[in-house]
């Protein structure tokens, strides 16, 4: 399959490696500043052959691609996404899948119109550790489930915000919460049953005043099937990323994943006493080099199967709009000072420019 990738900067790595692993034939590479295309090409020795655009649209006109992946500033992910889907291509998409409901939902409509197949990056539902435990999920292991935590307790320094004036703004990015936090609400509403009720949450900006968006964000969650979840994010962290970590518990069953991205298991305790917890620790548990794991290559792997066979990718459309609402969600009840009840009709991270 011809695959290309728009954008070359933080994370254009993960999908390059996850696309030649995956034996997909790089036909072009897309961005808007030319030298982070010949830097990817560098990096990974790819043939002088592969073509290089600084404009999307031409490219997608020009070349025949069966998948394009979009890894721009979030706040450019829905008209790419849209334009590639109006050529019928297949779209894997970096989170969020987009910053407005609406825009969220113009792509599923689009991907279902057009017969292509939409898959938004929360790779870290591919992670072992999170693959088993949603694994006890589906067994019910843990009986009824009580509460579910998501913390991601992160270090963004000015740097990080200075090398792409998109960031932390409403327009391309939102805060904290939906560029560095999204990925372990997704894991969170996949384990304690997606459907939310209820938002009761807090923002702030407490140490980046340079931004436009939050960079720290705590929220009550009541899920219609009677569980609670708490989220805590924040990118204020001294004077580095200390952990990102999941907690569910439940009647019957307490699981803990951590690591650099819920890439370990470290606390796996349930009643039926059916497993040796050390060595569940040992089996499903990883150690990423960074905080984007191993996930890409399982997704597009998975993108691949998908297309193939005609069937829904793992995590499509669908899963990242429900993150994506959940966190404007957030953005609404902290607004408002009260609880917001889902699901919400419009939101945007517009509606909150300059909320701080």
């Amino acid at each position: 399959m011809n695959y290309t990738l728009i954008g070359c900067g933080r994370i254009s790595p993960n999908h390059i490696q996850a696309a030649i692993d995956n034996k997909l034939n790089i036909v072009a590479l897309c961005d808007v500043d030319a030298d982070k295309i010949g830097k990817a090409l560098n990096l990974f020795k790819l043939s002088p052959d592969i073509k290089q655009y600084t404009d999307y649209k031409e490219m997608i006109k020009n070349e025949n691609i069966d998948i394009a992946a979009i890894a721009t500033e979030s706040g450019k992910h829905s008209e790419i996404a849209l334009n590639c889907i109006e050529k019928n291509i297949n779209t894997i998409i970096e989170k969020p899948i987009a910053l407005s409901l609406s825009d969220a939902d113009k792509i599923i409509e689009a991907a279902e119109e057009h017969h292509v197949k939409v898959s938004i990056s929360h790779q870290n539902r591919f992670n072992k550790s999170i693959k088993k435990i949603r694994e006890a999920v589906d067994n019910n292991k843990f009986g009824r489930l009580f509460y579910g935590t998501a913390q991601v307790r992160w270090n963004r320094g000015e740097d990080y915000y200075k090398k792409a004036a998109w960031r932390g703004t409403w327009e391309q990015d939102g805060g904290a919460l939906m560029n560095q936090c999204i990925h372990n609400v997704d894991i969170l509403l996949w384990m304690m049953g997606s459907e939310v009720s209820e938002v009761m949450a807090y923002t702030d900006k407490l140490a980046h005043d340079y931004i436009e968006a939050e960079d720290f964000g705590i929220a009550l969650i009541k899920f219609k099937n009677g569980a609670y979840g708490v989220i805590e994010g924040t990118t204020d962290i001294y004077p580095e990323n200390l952990e990102e970590t999941l907690y569910i518990f439940g009647e019957k069953g307490t699981v803990k994943a951590g690591g650099k991205s819920l890439n370990t298991i470290e606390q796996w305790r349930f009643g039926d006493k059916s497993d040796n917890e050390e060595e569940i620790k040992r089996i499903y548990s990883e150690n990423p080099p960074n905080v984007y794991g191993f996930g890409h290559k399982p997704l597009y792997a998975d993108m691949i199967d998908a297309i193939k066979n005609n069937r829904r990718p793992y995590v499509d459309g669908n899963t990242g709009r429900r993150a994506l609402e959940l966190v404007l969600a957030i953005y609404k009840s902290a607004a408002l000072g009260k609880p917001v009840t889902l699901p919400l009709e419009k939101c945007s991270t517009i509606d909150f420019k300059g909320r701080f």
